[in-house]
Order: C-alpha cells, then sequence, then structure tokens
C-alpha cells in the first residue's frame, strides 16, 4: 500500500513566503535610510538611531498581540490590521520633520512588521504544515525574509538616486498593501493535539511561564535581535565611513561598487543572500539534529566571526567576506527557535508563545539600534558596540545548551 506524503510546498506556504519577503524587504532597508535623513534635518545619528530602536521596540511588543490576535479571530484578519498599520506609519513617516514625531510614528512601522511578519506568518506555515515538513516549510518562510533583504537595501539606495526618502516611503507602503491580494491563499486547518485544545491560552501560558527551558530560550534569542538590528541599521553608514577605499579597477567595480555607499547597501543584500541557503541548510538540519545544540553552535559561530571581523582591518574584502559569513548564520535561528517552542509547547497557541520568545529578540534589537546611535555619538566610532554583541552572542550558546527539549507534556505526565 503507497502512502501519499504530504506536500512540502503549498498555496499557504507560497502567500507567507511572499508577504514576508516585502514585509522584510521594507524593514531591512531603513539602514540606508540613516545617513540621508540625518543630512537633511541636520540630526545627530542617536535620533534616526532612536527611531528605528523604537521600530525594533514597538515589533517586539507586537508580535505576541498580533500571534494572540490571530489566534482569537483569524489570521487573515490580523495580517490586514498588520499591513493597513504598516502603510499608515510609512505614509506618516514620510511626512515627519522632527526627530519626536519620527520616533513616534515608528511605532505604528513596528507594529505593521509584527503583523506581517514571522510571529502570525510562521504560526500560519507551521500549522499548515505536516510534521514531516514543518521544519522546513518553516525554514522556507524564514528564507522568504532574507529573500527580500536582498533587493531591499539595493533597491532603497536605486530608488534614492532619483527621488526624496519621503517618496520611497510611499512607494513602500503601496507596496505592502499590495499583498493582501495573497490573503485568499492563507487558508489552514487546525493540526494541535487533542491536549492542546484542551487547554486554554492562559493555561498554556502558565505552563510555558513556569519551565526554565522556555526562559532560557526567552534569553537566548536576546542576542540574535541585538545583532541582527545592529548590523541591519548601522552597518551601511558603518562601511561607508570606516571601509577602505575602494580599487577604481578592481573586481568590485566590475558589479557596479565604486563607492563605500553603494558596498554598504550591496553588504546587507549579500548577508540576505547568504541567509537564504544558511536558513535553509539550518530548517533541513531541524528534522534530524537537537535543535538546540544547532543553535548553541550558530551563536558560537557568530561570536566567533564578529570578533575576527572587528580586530581585522576593515577593507572592501573583509565587508564581503564579512557579509557572506554573518549572513549564513542571519535568521537560521528562527525556523529553529520557533520549531522548539512548536516541538514543547504544541501548535495551538504557538504564535502567541514564539512571539513573547520574539520580544526578547527585539528587546535585542533595540539596545542594538539605539546603543549604535549613543555611542556613535560619544566616541565617534562603533566598536563597543561591536564587542557587546560578541559578548552576548557568547552569552546566547551556553544558555541553550540546558534547554529541555522533550515536549512539556510528556514531560509532566
Amino acid at each position: 500500500m503507497n502512502e501519499t506524503r504530504a506536500p512540502l510546498i503549498t498555496p499557504v506556504l507560497v502567500a507567507g513566503c511572499l508577504i514576508i519577503l516585502v514585509s522584510f524587504a521594507i524593514r531591512a532597508s531603513f539602514g540606508v535610510f540613516q545617513i540621508p535623513i540625518a543630512a537633511e534635518f541636520n540630526w545627530p545619528r542617536a535620533e534616526f538611531s532612536l527611531a528605528i530602536a523604537i521600530q525594533n521596540l514597538a515589533w517586539g511588543i507586537g508580535q505576541p498581540i498580533f500571534g494572540a490576535i490571530a489566534e482569537k479571530i483569524g489570521d487573515r484578519k490580523a495580517i490586514i490590521m498588520g499591513a493597513l498599520t504598516y502603510a499608515v506609519g510609512l505614509v506618516a513617516s514620510s511626512y515627519a520633520v522632527t526627530p519626536g514625531a519620527h520616533q513616534l510614528l515608528e511605532i505604528a512601522v513596528g507594529f505593521g512588521i509584527a503583523g506581517t511578519g514571522f510571529g502570525v506568518i510562521l504560526a500560519v506555515v507551521g500549522r499548515a504544515a505536516s510534521d514531516e515538513n514543518r521544519s522546513m516549510s518553516l525554514a522556507i518562510a524564514t528564507a522568504a525574509g532574507s529573500a527580500g533583504q536582498v533587493f531591499g537595501a539595493p533597491l532603497a539606495e536605486y530608488l534614492l538616486g532619483f527621488m526624496s526618502w519621503q517618496n520611497v516611503f510611499i512607494i513602500f507602503a503601496a507596496a505592502i498593501l499590495a499583498t493582501l491580494a495573497l490573503l485568499p491563499l492563507m487558508k489552514t486547518q487546525p493540526m494541535a493535539a487533542r491536549s492542546e485544545l484542551e487547554d486554554s491560552m492562559g493555561q498554556i501560558l502558565i505552563k510555558a511561564f513556569r519551565d526554565p527551558s522556555y526562559s532560557l530560550i526567552f534569553l537566548g534569542f536576546f542576542s540574535c535581535g541585538y545583532q541582527l538590528a545592529f548590523i541591519t541599521a548601522h552597518f551601511p553608514a558603518f562601511v561607508t565611513e570606516m571601509c577602505g577605499a575602494i580599487d577604481p579597477s578592481g573586481t568590485l567595480a566590475t558589479i557596479g561598487v565604486s563607492t563605500t555607499s553603494a558596498l554598504g547597501a550591496v553588504s546587507i543584500s549579500l548577508i540576505g543572500m547568504a541567509n537564504i541557503a544558511g536558513t535553509l541548510l539550518a530548517g533541513y538540519l531541524g528534522k534530524s539534529y537537537s535543535r538546540k545544540y544547532l543553535l548553541a553552535g550558530i551563536y558560537a559561530a557568530r561570536t566567533v566571526v564578529a570578533a575576527v571581523f572587528i580586530l581585522m582591518p576593515i577593507t572592501p574584502t573583509s565587508v564581503i567576506v564579512f557579509s557572506i559569513a554573518m549572513g549564513s548564520l542571519w535568521l537560521a535561528t528562527v525556523p529553529l527557535t520557533s520549531g522548539l517552542v512548536a516541538h514543547i509547547y504544541g501548535l495551538r497557541y504557538m504564535g502567541t508563545l514564539y512571539g513573547i520568545v520574539f520580544f526578547s529578540h527585539q528587546l535585542g534589537s533595540f539596545l542594538g539600534v539605539w546603543l549604535g546611535g549613543r555611542m556613535y555619538d560619544a566616541f565617534g566610532d562603533y566598536t563597543m558596540v561591536w564587542w557587546i554583541g560578541v559578548g552576548v552572542g557568547a552569552f546566547s550558546a551556553i544558555v541553550h545548551l540546558p534547554v529541555k527539549e522533550q515536549p512539556l507534556p510528556a514531560r509532566l505526565a
């Protein structure tokens, strides 16, 4: 008797990937606006950095909220709310002329990212996938975010070449609204176990909060947010100011990179390209190997890569090598962390439980972006921020080791 295997590629996965791709293409481009906006209004670097930091914090606060909304009133309604909030935040930000106004409006952008990002989309994809395909499905959806990063920053850099940053924001608002056309494909059936359906959201949250492993996963995700947000927001400016001169007859020039500003945008794109492969590999390995040990290995590797990069001279070659190396480890933590949460605590409230863990990620994001701007204004460089990132990366590598991967119901039984 032949068994029919559930397909890996489904309409839900395709639609989820496209929504995340557009959402993250916009999100990943904000570092490119760092210098143009600060220069136009003569703001200190810390002002725009704080706006991006607030955006990341709002994203973290909004993630469990949108996860709970999706589980209470429906995934598609949550995504609609997220896209509308995202678009309103972008359009309103295009009219902001003071640091305070820009920082306030980034709250709406952050909530919009929460409603169209990992917390909601990965929960939908996870529930729609079979047990066999779940790890890989989560990896593919996560990799779609990296695909958005591949062209998000270069697209923003290109558009800034012939239009104002305000108009670019409006174009991005239209793009996120266009993703709502994909919602008819986002139909899922709950795949929770009977024991999960018997628990209310409050009951499963209490069980998770009492479990030390959930706290360790929460703490471990902090460094991921710190490192990623700092690099996304500040690396283009860092490369522009710190990188050695580009040889006009060298390899970079042949691919259209003739300035350090262009190299900064391309570096974000390279990180995204490398991360597609890294994330898919993490999802594949997550099917057969311990997720906690894979996570510990990824954080340890990030620590080494960042330390070596900052200790070496900053040159075009070192920027390219770092971008590829860090990119291969970039979002590889997401399918493993979300898959670990689903494996231990079940699928029914995965969106809310992962959303709370993701809040730790966004606390790290807030500090990474904000400290980057503050320390740059105070010391004139980013050196201390880099070394803090190395330290928290090592912490995350260690803190995942005691996590108990056995499903919670089995442990409680």
